[in-house]
């Protein structure tokens, strides 16, 4: 006899879990801590068994990770969905009130309704990841007292903000050697960073950034791959109209990494130098030309990575 599958939102904030279950209409709230969790997980086990269960909770700015990698290692199916998908769904339901039990009501109607991709949780990965957005926090930083120093006219300050930058970009370096390190040390990683490299223009801080935010390539489709990165053009239509193709969603910090790289390899990747050229004789704009030339080089490093991580010997 098959199993009564069940579908259990939860809407995540910094202190509490909101959590409600279908079918059944049940409700609960939680702290957002081990001890909260360890509750949920017992609430939950009356309910029904692990395999039964599939979790679904918003990408809310991390505050969701602990608890998503405590139910994925208790054996539970977990989604981390798009808020912004979540709340369209909830107003083309007509629900336009929000608050937590609703949103929590929402997410587990949204996981009932969709197919959810189940959560992957790795912990070098989300290591490397969380280092990777650090140094592009660091680099936003320095941007930004760059551009103030250039207006500043008080001594004091000027010499301030010059000391701020030298801090700064001492501890990028060593973030950047942090990085490397990670990178060294994962068998995986190293096996695949010598095909990325391959293409001009994809340098070190765009190999760290794929890897920690694209842990996806070279094990999906490359049209997938282009639809998490964010540069799969949509068709718009209708009737007589034919509007642009447009690109939206993704990955805006991997697809910024990628959008210089690109900017670099059609310059000097012969493949991709011709392919942008090809584009321009045709008379596609400037950024239409850079956004098919990403696609054109995530479709080369997919099929790259996924053969360099066929050739990684397996332990029999």
């Amino acid at each position: 006899m098959a199993l009564l599958l069940i579908f259990v939102g939860i809407d995540v904030s910094k202190d509490a879990l909101d959590v409600h279950l279908l079918p059944g209409n049940a409700s609960w709230r939680a702290d957002n801590t081990e001890q909260g969790w360890k509750q949920l997980m017992a609430w939950l086990e009356r309910h029904g068994e692990p395999a039964q269960i599939t979790i679904a909770l918003e990408a809310s700015g991390g505050f969701e990770k602990g608890c998503a990698r405590k139910f994925a290692e208790a054996g539970y199916t977990v989604s981390i969905l798009d808020p912004v998908r979540v709340r369209r769904f909830a107003e083309a339901a007509g629900q336009f009130a929000k608050t937590d039990a609703i949103d929590a009501r929402v997410i587990a109607r949204f996981a009932q309704t969709f197919t959810t991709t189940p959560a992957v949780f790795d912990q070098a990965t989300e290591r490397l990841a969380e280092t990777v957005r650090w140094r592009r926090q660091l680099i936003e930083q320095k941007t930004a007292l760059d551009n103030q120093l250039r207006g500043l006219t008080s001594t004091s300050l000027r010499r301030a903000t010059r000391g701020l930058l030298t801090r700064l970009e001492t501890l990028i370096e060593r973030i950047s050697d942090e990085i490397a390190k990670q990178i060294q040390a994962n068998p995986a990683w190293t096996a695949v960073t010598k095909p990325i490299h391959s293409i001009k223009g994809v340098g070190p801080v765009t190999v760290a950034t794929l890897l920690a935010e694209l842990p996806e390539l070279g094990r999906l489709d490359r049209r997938k791959i282009a639809a998490l990165v964010g540069v799969c053009p949509y068709t718009r239509q209708s009737g007589k109209s034919d509007a642009k193709r447009m690109i939206r969603g993704g990955r805006l910090g991997l697809r910024n990494a990628l959008y210089m790289a690109a900017l670099t390899a059609m310059r000097y990747d012969p493949t991709l130098k011709a392919f942008s050229e090809r584009l321009r004789a045709a008379g596609k704009p400037g950024k239409v030309a850079v956004v098919a030339v990403i696609h054109k080089m995530l479709t080369i490093l997919n099929a790259r990575v996924r053969d360099a991580l066929a050739a990684i010997p397996t332990n029999t």
